[in-house]
């Protein structure tokens, strides 16, 4: 049996892998797919004017509201499906380029069906495997590892992770991020 990605590749897409620190913790942001019955780090597609880092930061804008400082190169590839075998169009893969990006603000979502949630990394790995094939759930997985390796090697290296040019420093009483109510 031949294989369809010999003959042409797959789309590319990119994900702003959202994370925040509370404490010593670390937590990612996640958004339900447009679906609503499953979860997903902002993701979309690339767009000329933009570079991929850009996309990515311009999804977590959009669907999530998180606003933050994003790494200007990608810290991990993995394959994403969308799509059912049983419906017209069946699965649909996509490599997606998954870029680290700390957030400092959020605001509310430019799409309000995608209820942004802050959760725990193994929080992370059990809502992104839930209705998943194996093999998509492990590939997320993945990035939670990867995403959270470069966070300590950050911290190890810089003590912390470096600050966006021209950030004010966090006042300890008022957490920007700590807990967003929209009217």
């Amino acid at each position: 049996m031949g294989s369809s990605r010999v003959a042409k590749s797959l789309p590319l897409q990119v994900a702003a892998i959202c994370y925040r620190r509370r404490g010593t913790a670390i937590e990612f942001l996640l958004v339900n797919t447009n679906g609503g019955n499953k979860w997903t780090f902002p993701k979309g597609s690339t767009d000329p004017r933009l570079s991929h880092s850009q996309a990515a930061e311009r999804e977590a804008a959009e669907e999530a509201g998180a606003i933050g400082t994003i790494e200007p190169r990608h810290f991990h590839l993995y394959i994403h499906s969308k799509g059912v075998f049983w419906q017209p169009g069946g699965v649909q893969e996509f490599v997606i380029k998954a870029f680290l990006m700390e957030v400092h603000q959020m605001r509310r979502p430019d799409e309000g069906n995608r209820r942004p949630s802050w959760v725990s990394p193994e929080e992370a790995k059990r809502r992104l495997a839930k209705g998943r094939e194996v093999k998509y759930s492990r590939e997320l997985e993945n990035v939670i590892d990867r995403a959270l390796e470069r966070i300590h090697f950050h911290n190890e290296l810089w003590g912390t992770y470096p600050s966006p040019r021209n950030a004010r420093p966090a006042s300890s009483s008022k957490d920007p991020i700590a807990a967003v109510v929209w009217p």
